[in-house]
């Protein structure tokens, strides 16, 4: 029983930080704009906060660092996206082209500013503070579910509360309402008045935002500094959740949950002296390979915003 809440407390560490990306491609496609940066806008993220956090420290500023780092994450995550948002929304460049230049500079950029605030190291020092897990009285002491689900980091109560909300917002409110009909007919939501691009722009910001926070959480919650292998491919997995959780906020959730499974898994199997006879690789791609079965499957069964990846032209509607 200690074991298995372990293991899901483990998958919920893991899965925050999917669960915030993925949530922030949700918005930016839901309005229309593919968004294949994430990856880019989570290491811009856990490099923010894994700097600004370290500052902060040095600063004297003790337990309140990482939220402070937290939140220069959202920001900087903000301020990157806007980078894909003028490029995609206002000259209509290609969206994915766009998105895999933002991993690409974003990465660089990271590394230079590491090498040039640290005396060219390749990484941050390891942080004196970050997130530690919350005992929710009472409810930590349940049998499985106390050390599974009522001991966790800040950082998984917010994400879920998050998936609720945006459920909210997407379904229940006029901004959701007009946010999704820009993503399946702009030309006809331009018609009664919405301003596409600008419910473009906010989306993708959205996006920003969020995945920013999802690389936060990584940095705060898992390795505690930022080098050039933090993210690793956790933003290409959050797409996947993103697709196979069908643009649905709680699928999205529960998608990234099941990644977030598959690398607590990779990291518990390797304890046992089973596993000591399979190469350490193999592990390390089971998230991966996991994804890749999971898109073949989900291809044809999941329906994207019908004009997700078109740019829109207000003098052509």
């Amino acid at each position: 029983m200690e074991i298995l809440g372990q293991l899901i407390n483990t998958t919920l560490v893991f899965s925050a930080a999917l669960i915030f990306t993925a949530l922030g491609g949700l918005f930016s496609e839901r309005s229309g704009v593919i968004n294949i940066g994430l990856e880019g806008l989570m290491v811009v993220g856990a490099f923010s906060a894994a700097v600004v956090t370290d500052y902060s420290i040095r600063a004297g500023y003790g337990g309140a660092s990482p939220w402070i780092g937290f939140l220069a994450a959202l920001i900087f995550g903000i301020l990157f996206s806007l980078l894909h948002a003028v490029s995609t929304i206002t000259f209509r460049a290609d969206q994915t082209v766009v998105g895999v230049v933002i991993n690409i500079l974003a990465l660089g950029f990271s590394i230079y500013l590491t090498k040039s605030l640290y005396e060219g190291s390749g990484q941050t020092p390891t942080l004196e503070e970050t997130f530690h897990k919350w005992h929710i009285p009472g409810l930590s002491d349940i049998p499985l579910l106390g050390e599974a689900i009522f001991t966790a980091h800040p950082t998984t109560y917010i994400v879920i509360l998050l998936t609720i909300v945006s459920y909210y917002v997407l379904y229940r409110t006029p901004f959701g309402l007009r946010l999704r009909s820009v993503g399946e007919h702009p030309s006809a939501a331009d018609t009664v008045g919405i301003n596409v691009n600008r419910y473009r722009y906010i989306g993708v910001m959205i996006s920003g935002a969020l995945a920013g926070l999802g690389g936060a959480t990584i940095t705060l919650t898992t390795t505690s500094n930022f080098a050039h292998n933090t993210i690793s491919g956790q933003g290409f997995i959050a797409i996947a959740a993103l697709i196979f959780g069908k643009w649905n906020p709680i699928g999205v959730a529960g998608a990234a949950i099941f990644f977030g499974f598959a690398q607590a898994l990779r990291n518990f199997a390797q304890l046992y002296e089973w596993s000591q006879s399979i190469p350490t690789e193999f592990f390390y791609m089971l998230p991966y390979l996991l994804t890749l079965i999971v898109l073949a499957a989900a291809v044809g069964r999941s329906t994207a915003p019908k004009a997700l990846g078109q740019p829109y032209d207000p003098a052509k509607r």
